[in-house]
């Protein structure tokens, strides 16, 4: 089965008969998967905390006739819901994120993630139902992207044992299917000197602020020198008690961003140095947490984007009305990290960027992710509508691996070609 890619939106639905049941479906549940969204954006959840969106997600997908579990990850808010034959040869695997950001809430349009995977969960599994395929469907429920990695966590556990595809999508503020997504690992950094009285008695004291200060000072003077695609960014949570007490103890958070492993395991060399050198300085001790690694990999790894499946959707897409620039032009347009990159070297994958702001293609640079404005956005009705555009595209990619085993194959070649 082969799609067309000429095909006008209106006329696709009707040339196609797993398409029409595709846009039936999710054009059936739009009002549902609106309030969903809009319950999940109105009640923004941290991470392994979003205890209301998972219960309003699994509970909708039981009525819906999904199986839901909570995995073997061992995480609350986690859920694996299931649906077709557990003994297929082909298993399509989808993803949700529905946890906020502190202070902005869905200022990542998590909210649309989340029924963006819903979305193309029951089109999937009206497609296997209708047309009696032997194939299942897995949508997993992944908390924490911003801060846990829920992903990774869930993938150590095996919940992603004998998924042959994952998939998922993302709002942003640009059409993007090539995202460079870039590799990181994130340091917790404690310095620890000696309390004293600052007015009374200030050289009695071991200052750890400085030493933090001086990390955060130096980091910022290094960046002249680091390539442009590489990041380094933090916060100091903690600074001290007072200011009449020489700190005795700050702590500090530090992502380090880069294209590849290789080249974050270098910055993680330099800034390593400067924690050492603001210790040495100052007379304080320090200590040191990096995050976890996964396979030679970072808790982040950058994607690898599987080039069957994306030219897939990429052609959905497009007879859908939805035209791209080169693969080129769309690396430079938006940069970020994510844990769906770790699963995309367990399995073929791809997390294409679906603009919220308009349906025309356009950039729309009035609202960044991460900001109030994107969070504003994510509500809007034009978003809804293009994140069901964007599911309906996505559900078409994962029906042609259901029904082209020659197709499949070579999504599972592209992907051994670039892990092996």
């Amino acid at each position: 089965m082969t799609l067309s890619t000429g095909v006008q939106p209106s006329e696709l639905w009707q040339s196609n008969k797993y398409a029409k049941c595709v846009h039936e479906t999710i054009e059936a549940a739009s009002k549902e998967l609106r309030v969903l969204s809009l319950e999940i954006h109105d009640n923004p959840e941290l991470g392994l905390e979003e205890f209301k969106s998972h219960a309003w997600m699994t509970e909708y997908l039981i009525t819906k006739g999904f199986k839901v579990e909570q995995g073997k990850s061992g995480l609350e808010t986690a859920f694996v819901a299931r649906a077709g034959s557990e003994s297929s040869p082909v298993t399509i695997g989808i993803c949700s994120e529905y946890d906020a950001l502190p202070g902005i809430g869905h200022a990542c349009g998590h909210n649309l993630i989340a029924i963006s995977g819903v979305a193309t969960a029951l089109a999937l599994k009206a497609v296997i139902e209708e047309f009696q395929l032997s194939a299942q469907i897995k949508l997993f429920g992944t908390p924490s992207e911003e801060h846990d990695a829920g992903k990774v966590t869930m993938l150590n556990a095996g919940d992603f044992e004998g998924v042959d595809v994952c998939m998922m999508l993302h709002g942003a503020n640009a059409d993007v299917i090539y995202t460079p997504f870039l590799s990181l690992n994130t340091v917790n950094l404690e310095f620890f000197g000696k309390a004293s009285h600052a007015s009374t008695t200030p050289w009695e004291g071991i200052n750890a602020l400085d030493a933090a200060m001086q990390v955060y000072t130096s980091i910022g003077l290094m960046r002249q020198q680091i390539p442009l695609d590489h990041r380094v960014h933090g916060i100091i949570v903690n600074g001290g008690q007072a200011p009449n007490i020489i700190p005795e103890y700050t702590k500090s958070v530090y992502t380090v961003r880069a294209p590849k492993y290789a080249q974050v395991q270098e910055m993680k060399a330099k800034v390593e140095k400067i924690f050492e050198a603001a210790a040495n300085s100052t007379g304080c001790t320090y200590k040191l947490k990096w995050g976890t690694h996964l396979k030679g990999k970072l808790l982040d790894a950058y994607i690898l984007t599987n080039e069957p499946l994306a030219v897939k959707f990429e052609q959905v897409m497009n007879s859908l009305g939805l035209q791209y620039v080169s693969k080129v032009q769309q690396q430079s347009k938006l940069s970020g990290s994510t844990d769906m990159g770790n699963l995309t070297y367990a399995m073929p994958g791809i997390h294409p960027m679906f603009n919220i702001m308009n349906l025309a293609g356009v950039d729309d640079k009035s609202a960044g992710l991460h900001t109030k404005e994107f969070a504003a956005a994510a509500a809007c009705p034009v978003g809804h509508v293009a994140t069901l555009r964007a599911a309906k595209a996505l559900a078409m990619t994962g029906v042609e691996c259901l029904l082209d085993p020659a197709f499949l194959q070579r999504v599972k070649e592209d992907f051994q070609m670039h892990t092996l």
